[in-house]
């Protein structure tokens, strides 16, 4: 699950909605957003279908002129203001919503024409990098305030493994693991070092690792189409965050056209093409200057580019596709390329037998890569666009 956050009234919903095609309420105020929004974006990756040369039949997934939009849970989070930590405005709600998420998008006016608490400022007054900073900070102090609760029983332990047992215990409910931990340790250039000799600073230095391993976070450059934005895009991609220029109004505009069939376009595209005559004035200026502003500037709207870079570059992920019968790509109803999975790298096929149904992992015997028709093993690590039928002894319930 990925969270979409932000200061309130920062586009972050619009983003939601136009990457779900939701209609979670959006205003011109704060808070907005109480309740969480859920929905389902999706990962694009160009179909097996056209490299295998047959015509697929999706069930779990959809295909659109060979690009497979794979579905993935999005949950847009409760707007932050600084103080967040200490529980102002909606803020323990936004930080007990935000540990579920395995990343997060912080979608950022990028035009700065919001202050922090999300108030309509002249463009370009407010600077967007004291945004980011201030989202990293509350949520890095407050898994700060976590570890601190029990950190004087924490520094007494001797051995280093002890220390990381027990605080990946006092962490297990940010999804927090030994491994983050760990890593964390090493980035912090903490090795070797007992925690009772840990400094103050070095503390804080390693929670901030620790955010960075555990919720990674792109940044989704919002109201880019702005006169201000293009300065503090770069300003931000200074800094080494993955920044992605972003404008949600415009894609939402396209793809509410591409679902009435004024335009043809996929989420993605670097342009769209008019396939009725009967629209009005208005909704024709309105997709020039989308094509204008943002798609011959920035090349898309960035929303797909966001979520893509999220599972494939952030968290590491490839996309496999089970099949049945593995001469033909299909399952047993005969649906070809029925199904597409998200798996991170170095997932085996036996991790994915065990995402599909237990029972199937239970009886688990081989697979075959139905590309080259050989038979692979448990622990084979799946490549991205791999098909693959897995054989087992215990029917699929």
């Amino acid at each position: 699950m990925i969270g979409i956050i932000g200061k309130p009234n920062s586009g972050k919903t619009t983003f939601f909605n136009a990457a779900t095609l939701s209609n979670a309420p959006v205003a011109n105020y704060p808070f907005t957003t109480i309740e969480p929004n859920v929905g389902i974006g999706y990962v694009s990756s160009p179909c097996v279908c056209r490299e295998l040369g047959v015509v697929d039949n999706p069930v779990n997934s959809k295909c659109v002129d060979g690009i497979r939009y794979v579905p993935v849970k999005l949950i847009d989070i409760a707007g932050l203001i600084p103080g967040a930590y200490k529980g102002l405005g909606l803020g323990n709600k936004f930080l007990d919503e935000i540990r579920r998420a395995d990343a997060l998008i912080h979608v950022v006016d990028i035009s700065g024409s919001t202050n922090e608490e999300g108030k309509p400022v002249p463009p370009g007054s407010h600077d967007p990098l004291r945004d980011i900073e201030f989202v990293e900070r509350e949520y890095e102090l407050w898994m700060l305030s976590i570890v601190k609760k029990d950190w004087d029983r924490l520094k007494k332990f001797h051995k280093v493994d002890d220390f990381i047992d027990g605080l990946s215990k006092r962490l297990s409910g940010l999804k927090i693991s030994v491994d983050d931990i760990k890593e964390a340790i090493r980035r912090s250039g903490l090795e070797g070092k007992r925690p009772f000799e840990w400094k103050a600073d070095e503390l804080t230095n390693f929670v901030k690792e620790i955010r960075r391993i555990n919720k990674p976070i792109v940044i989704a450059a919002n109201k880019a189409d702005l006169p201000t934005a293009k300065e503090n895009i770069r300003r931000v991609k200074k800094t080494g965050r993955v920044v992605i220029a972003v404008s949600a109004e415009a894609e939402l505009l396209l793809k509410r056209a591409a679902s009435t069939g004024l335009i043809r376009y996929r989420p993605g595209d670097s342009d769209f093409t008019i396939v009725r005559d009967d629209m009005t004035l208005q909704q024709r200026k309105a997709l020039e200057l989308v094509r204008e502003r943002v798609l011959k500037v920035y090349g898309s709207t960035g929303v797909q580019q966001v979520i893509n870079e999220v599972f494939i570059n952030v968290l590491n992920c490839i996309i496999v596709y089970p099949v049945e019968d593995e001469n033909r790509f299909t399952d047993r109803k005969g649906r070809v390329l029925p199904d597409a999975f998200i798996v991170k790298k170095g997932a085996t096929v036996r991790m994915l037998a065990e995402m599909i149904h237990t029972e199937l992992a239970k009886g688990f015997l081989y697979a075959i890569d139905a590309k080259r028709k050989i038979r692979i093993g448990a622990e084979y690590k799946l490549q991205n666009r791999d098909v693959v039928k897995i054989v087992s002894a215990t029917m699929r319930g």
